[in-house]
């Protein structure tokens, strides 16, 4: 793995150890985290497929700028993150975008053209209040304990664990994925629910993949089914995981069918 600074963006990479396939994959993390939930299992796997494959951390997240002045960072700006890592790749890549990333990809693609997307769990171009007003009346704990990591707290292990996982995960884990995590920017929070959402007829349409998980109770299957209607394409439904399905014991069921779908598409 290699850290690379993309001027002050922290960028992790990992590379083939052969030759490279011609479009690389650049990934972008969900609220609360940075681009090392992808460096647990996603970026080597993908490079052992064959693929360049990068994850930035967004302004304000793991080592990238601006972590003192968080709340400052609009959607706006986070796209501007990922044009600004795009631009300096070798070619433009394949956008994968999870949860808040997914929005953030959704958004940068009203502006510019990609070779393909793929949005994992991703927060609906409608935004996220209908997630939270279903949130309010299936797990109105959890709801509460997001608002208070909103807030500056930290979350509650049990939190964390209800949110992402599905798997009984393990507690050294836990704790681990628990200290890498952080507040998020509360005006990105508030961009995603009502202030900035995608305008479809602005967003370019490249080849699209969607996918959710079965037990997510964060973006759940039916919010997913939406934003596939909303971009023509079916959903795809991933058995036996959470929220964060790049972190779960069984990453390859979310793994394996953007493997396929890339090769299908040529990319």
């Amino acid at each position: 793995m290699n850290r690379s600074r993309f001027g002050d963006l922290e960028v992790l990479c990992h590379t083939p150890s052969g030759p490279a396939r011609d479009t690389p994959l650049l990934f972008v993390h969900g609220a609360y985290t940075g681009a090392w939930c992808w460096d647990e299992n996603f970026l080597p796997w993908f490079a052992e497929q064959g693929y360049s494959a990068y994850a930035l951390s967004l302004s304000g997240h793991g080592r990238s700028r601006g972590r003192a002045y968080l709340d400052s960072f609009s959607i706006s700006d986070y796209v501007d993150d990922v044009a600004e890592v795009a631009s300096k790749l070798p070619s433009a890549p394949v956008l994968i975008g999870h949860s808040m990333g997914g929005m953030v990809v959704q958004k940068y693609l009203e502006r510019q053209p990609a070779p393909g997307a793929v949005l994992m769990s991703s927060v609906p171009p409608q935004g996220l209040l209908g997630s939270a007003f279903g949130l309010a009346f299936s797990r109105p704990h959890l709801l509460g304990d997001l608002n208070r990591i909103m807030g500056g707290s930290q979350p509650q292990i049990d939190t964390l664990r209800h949110a992402l996982f599905h798997e009984a995960i393990e507690l050294e884990r836990l704790q681990r994925y628990y200290h890498l995590c952080q507040p998020e920017s509360h005006r990105a929070i508030w961009d995603m629910s009502l202030f900035d959402l995608p305008s479809l007829a602005r967003v370019h349409r490249p080849p699209m993949l969607v996918l959710g998980a079965e037990h997510d109770v964060l973006i759940p299957p039916d919010q997913v089914r939406m934003t596939a209607r909303r971009y023509d394409v079916e959903a795809t439904i991933l058995p036996e995981l959470g929220h964060g399905m790049m972190l779960e014991t069984d990453w390859r069921i979310a793994a394996e069918p953007i493997l396929h779908w890339l090769k299908r598409e040529g990319l």
